[in-house]
């Protein structure tokens, strides 16, 4: 069977390529969990439609159309941004997450003492579980956002300063359907209730349930562009749900929500 050797001496992959081939497709792997189940996809989809166009009337010689085409595509790096930043905000907040500091800072606080933090942390989280089950019980609609960093520009045009001490009573006040600032959500971070009536951005997910409100859309989407997570109270059902990085987890119990709330606040 000597006329079917094949010689693959011509391949050469070398411990860099396997490495390059890694990150490529970990690079891949990260944009399309970004990306997935939004409007960016169509946005990618024409993009890519418009490439291929250009590069079918390219080789048939169709001068002028292949012009304003390629006049178009000149700038497609600065339209890339500006459309896709959304993304790319969201893109560099989970490389800052997933970085090994990040990931291992539970260990550090561990070793040098988290326990004592940890204790403080769910007698902060306590007024919170307190307000939900209150709230839950009267049926009465709630979002609140828990950020790292509070964002001024972001909170600032949109929101009523509270900068007040978290509390239960007040988390109630709040959302009392009577109160003028019951209608948006309520920003907490530094361990304070930064501000309240908060208009959040709406997810671009089509594929959210029909039965999702705007509190729930608002959540979800303040999930999305930030590090933000997300606690929303049903209105109708009292159902409480947990918004992250995006996606929602529904019906979550208190015992649940103080682990959440006590990992990620």
């Amino acid at each position: 069977m000597k006329g079917f050797d094949f010689d693959f001496d011509f391949i050469k992959i070398t411990a860099t390529d396997v490495v390059d081939i890694f990150l490529v497709a970990m690079l891949i792997y990260y944009v399309y969990s970004l990306i997935k189940n939004t409007l960016a996809v169509n946005l990618l989809l024409g993009m890519f439609m418009i490439l291929i166009f250009w590069f079918v009337v390219d080789k048939l010689h169709m001068n002028m159309l292949s012009t304003i085409i390629k006049k178009f595509m000149d700038v497609g790096i600065i339209a890339l941004i500006i459309i896709f930043q959304p993304e790319i905000r969201r893109f560099l907040l989970l490389i800052g997450k997933n970085t090994f500091l990040q990931k291992n800072k539970a260990w550090w606080g561990y070793l040098f003492g988290s326990k004592t933090i940890e204790v403080n942390n769910l007698v902060r989280i306590r007024p919170i579980i307190e307000a939900c089950k209150s709230m839950k019980k009267s049926r009465t609609g709630a979002l609140i956002v828990f950020v790292k960093y509070y964002d001024d520009q972001l909170f600032a045009n949109s929101c009523e300063t509270i900068d007040s001490r978290i509390s239960k009573r007040l988390l109630e006040s709040i959302f009392q359907k009577n109160s003028p600032l019951h209608d948006g959500a309520v920003v907490i971070s530094e361990n304070k209730i930064k501000s309240a009536s908060c208009i959040l951005p709406l997810t671009d997910n089509d594929t959210l349930p029909p039965q999702f409100g705007l509190r729930h859309r608002a959540g979800i989407g303040i999930s999305e562009n930030t590090d933000a997570v997300a606690v929303i109270v049903s209105e109708e059902t009292g159902e409480i749900a947990y918004a992250k990085q995006g996606r929602v987890r529904m019906n979550v119990s208190f015992g649940e929500l103080e682990k959440l709330l006590n990992k990620d606040f």
